[in-house]
């Protein structure tokens, strides 16, 4: 916006000469005519000229750029037989896009067990692609999570005293693909006030009984009911019925995820290196009273659903639909990267410089996981499993395997 400066109007003052005589005798009269002053015309101030509003420079965008197989870090040294499984999981999917078909249907010929085989297929039907994120940078934040369990019953009582909420009923979620399909993936969620459609609440709100009434299970402990808001899914082990069910991810109230390792952090209540989600606890249990503050941090809010758990060796959905594969299943950003294709990740162990560099499959998404180069990857269930996933915090670089009549440039 541009204001135009104005000039306030500089009066003109007559000066009238009066002439003094020098005898006393008068002078005759001049009878000549005095010219006439031409009149003065006030000049006006300049006009400033807008200077043109910049055009912005069109955003960058990820690379996507083909290499051959001997750049990959330690892709002669994996086991390919420990991804095959995740990889056929992937390929239930995948078959259904046309260049996914013909590899996913050889793929069903291929020996399992023989890793020499399942090399080949990579090899004669995929092409690496590294990928560059749109700032230039070949690496990013390799971060981990897993599958919790927690203990809890049906029905409040005892410590069992934090509710685990289903999809509240007037939730309204709007997938915006339906009207803008460049907005492929992204979802609206609230819910009518009138005729309007207003943000969904908060986590402070919903845990002020905005769901009351929507109760699925009851745990006894806040904390871990909030880490497995993080972890998007896990299990609830009930002391009332002496079963083990899975809580899954249902759906979460449209608010986006902020993270309270990195608040404590700017707040100088922690360092980086002691942001770990041990940290992060250990800071809550010698702040019991500041608990709920740091969790509104937060805003973000999970509802789940329960499933039944018929094999304790297979893990939860994610985002695919296709059960997790401890250590070869990951979760990226899918507005950057295709979800389901086979990844080839070169990192290194939690708080290590032990390489970690394998295939893995983008088979989840996650509130926290934004960027072209920003993985999260499963470690699986149990203690162990926790722990890692808890001080994982390296950086990493990323392949996409392609197959070879894909364009490299798109994902």
């Amino acid at each position: 916006m541009f204001l135009t400066r104005r000039s306030l109007p500089v009066p003109l003052t007559l000066v009238a000469l009066a002439l003094a005589a020098c005898t006393t005798t008068p002078l005759p009269p001049d009878t000549s005519r005095a010219p006439t002053p031409a009149p003065v015309v006030p000049v006006p101030p300049p006009v400033p000229v807008p200077t043109p509003a910049p055009v912005p420079a069109k955003p960058a965008v990820l690379q996507m750029v083909p290499a051959p197989f001997s750049a990959l870090p330690g892709w002669q040294k994996d086991d390919l037989r420990a991804a095959w499984p995740a990889f056929m999981s992937s390929c239930s999917v995948l078959v259904r896009q046309v260049n996914w078909k013909e590899p996913c249907n050889i793929a069903r010929s291929v020996n399992s067990g023989d890793e020499a085989a399942i090399r080949t297929f990579f090899e004669a039907f995929m092409e690496p692609n590294q990928v560059i994120a749109p700032d230039g940078a070949n690496d990013g934040l390799v971060t981990g999570y897993y599958e919790p369990l927690l203990r809890g019953a049906r029905k409040k009582g005892g410590p069992y005293q934090t509710p685990l909420f289903k999809v509240p009923d007037d939730m309204i979620t709007v997938d915006l693909a339906s009207v803008y399909p460049e907005l492929k993936g992204m979802r609206l969620r609230g819910k009518l006030v009138g005729k309007k459609l207003v943000p969904y609440a908060t986590r402070a709100e919903i845990e002020k009984a905005e769901a009351a009434g929507k109760e699925l299970l009851w745990v006894d402990d806040p904390v871990e009911s909030f880490f497995l808001q993080v972890q998007g899914s896990g299990r609830v082990q009930l002391t009332d019925s002496k079963e083990t069910v899975r809580v899954a991810y249902a759906d979460q109230n449209g608010h986006p995820y902020k993270s309270i390792g990195k608040y404590l952090v700017e707040k100088g209540e922690l360092t980086l290196e002691q942001a770990s989600a041990q940290g992060i606890k250990a800071w809550i249990a010698g702040h019991p009273t500041r608990m709920q503050e740091l969790f509104n941090v937060n805003p973000s809010y999970v509802f789940f659903k329960e499933e039944r758990l018929p094999d304790p060796k297979i893990g939860p959905k994610g985002a695919l639909g296709v059960p997790l594969t401890p250590s070869r299943s990951i979760a990226i950003d899918a507005s950057q990267l295709p979800l389901g294709v086979p990844v080839f990740l070169a990192t290194t162990m939690p708080n290590s410089d032990i390489p970690l560099q394998r295939l893995v499959m983008a088979q989840d998404t996650g509130g926290a996981i934004r960027g072209a180069i920003r993985v999260d990857y499963f470690f699986g269930f149990g203690t162990e499993a926790a722990e890692n996933a808890g001080r994982m915090k390296q950086r990493g670089n990323v392949w996409v395997l392609l197959p070879k009549s894909v364009p490299s440039l798109a994902p």
